[in-house]
C-alpha cells in the first residue's frame, strides 16, 4: 500500500505537470472503487488547478470551484503521460488537460477513491485526522499527553490516524527500531524519553524515505508510474529471520494489529 512518502513522493512528481493548467475533461471509466466516484467531480471541467496538496494519504487537486480528492489506495497510481497513449485494462479515471497531458489514475484493485469537496469546506474523510508527523504540531509533547490513557500497543498507537497521520505499517516497524521500542509496548507505558525519542526517529524515518523517493524520481511521464522510493534502505521491515544491522539477532516477524510486524528482540526489549 503506498504510504506517507509515496504519496508524497507522487504530489511532487505531478505538481510540475499540472500546477496552473487547465482541466478540458474528466474521463472516468470505472466509476466503481473504495467509493463511487460522484458525478459532481466532473465540476472540475474548464477549471484551472490552483494548488496540489497532501493531508495523510489523500492528494488534493484544488480549484475555484472545489477540490478533487484522491486516495491510492492498496494499489494504485498516478501518472502524467502524453494524451495520444492509450488506457488500459485498470485505467479507471483520465483528468486531461489543456497542455496535451493526461493524469491517469491506474487502481487494479479498486480500494482508492477520487472523492468531491466543495469549495471552503472539509470532506468527511478529514474531519478527525491528527496532525501531520513533519509538522511542529507533531512533537514529544503533545504525543505523550495522548499516549496516557491509551492500553494499546505502541506500533497500533503511532499507526492510528486520529493520533498521527501517515505512519502506515512499513515507517511504524522503521521508527521504532530506530527508537529501540518493542512494538508490543503498551502506549501508557512509554517514557517522555521514549516518546522524544520516537517523534524524533519517526520524523527522520519519513522524511529520508520522501528524500530518496525524490532523489530517485527522474520523469514522471514514464508509462508505467513508477517513482524510486522502493530503492530505500529498510532497517527491519520484510527482513524476518535475517541479522539484526545493530546487534545480529534474527529480525521477528509477528502479527499485531492484523499487519506483519518486524522488530528484534534484543535491541528492543518487552518491558
Amino acid at each position: 500500500m503506498p504510504e506517507l512518502p509515496e504519496v508524497e513522493v507522487s504530489r511532487m512528481g505531478i505538481t510540475p505537470h499540472l500546477l496552473g493548467q487547465t482541466i478540458k475533461t474528466i474521463q472516468v471509466r470505472q466509476p466503481k472503487l473504495r467509493w463511487p466516484v460522484p458525478e459532481e467531480i466532473l465540476l472540475l471541467q474548464g477549471q484551472r488547478i490552483l494548488t496540489i496538496s497532501r493531508r495523510a494519504k489523500y492528494l488534493i487537486i484544488e480549484t475555484d470551484q472545489g477540490c478533487a480528492i484522491i486516495h491510492l489506495g492498496m494499489s494504485g497510481n498516478l501518472r502524467v503521460l502524453d494524451l495520444f497513449i492509450e488506457p488500459n485494462k485498470h485505467d479507471h479515471v483520465d483528468l486531461i488537460l489543456d497542455n496535451g497531458k493526461v493524469l491517469r489514475y491506474h487502481d487494479p484493485r479498486r480500494f482508492g477513491a477520487w472523492l468531491w469537496c466543495e469549495k471552503g469546506t472539509e470532506h468527511q474523510v478529514m474531519a478527525h485526522l491528527g496532525p501531520e508527523p513533519l509538522t511542529e504540531e507533531f512533537n514529544a509533547k503533545y504525543l505523550f499527553e495522548k499516549s496516557r490513557n491509551k492500553k494499546v500497543v505502541a506500533k497500533q498507537f503511532i499507526m492510528d490516524n486520529k493520533i498521527v497521520v501517515g505512519v502506515g505499517n512499513i515507517y511504524a516497524s522503521e521508527s521504532l527500531f530506530s527508537s529501540k521500542i518493542h512494538p508490543k509496548t503498551p502506549a501508557n507505558k512509554l517514557t517522555l524519553k521514549q516518546i522524544t525519542l520516537l517523534v524524533e526517529e519517526i520524523k527522520k524515518v519519513l522524511a529520508r524515505a520522501i528524500e530518496q523517493g525524490g532523489t530517485t524520481l527522474k520523469d514522471f511521464n514514464q508509462v508505467d508510474g513508477k517513482p524510486g522510493y522502493f530503492a530505500q534502505e529498510l532497517q527491519v521491515y520484510g527482513k524476518a529471520g535475517k541479522p539484526c544491522p545493530i546487534c545480529s539477532t534474527l529480525i521477528s516477524e509477528e502479527k499485531i494489529g492484523q499487519r506483519n510486524s518486524f522488530y528484534c528482540e534484543s535491541c528492543q526489549k518487552l518491558n
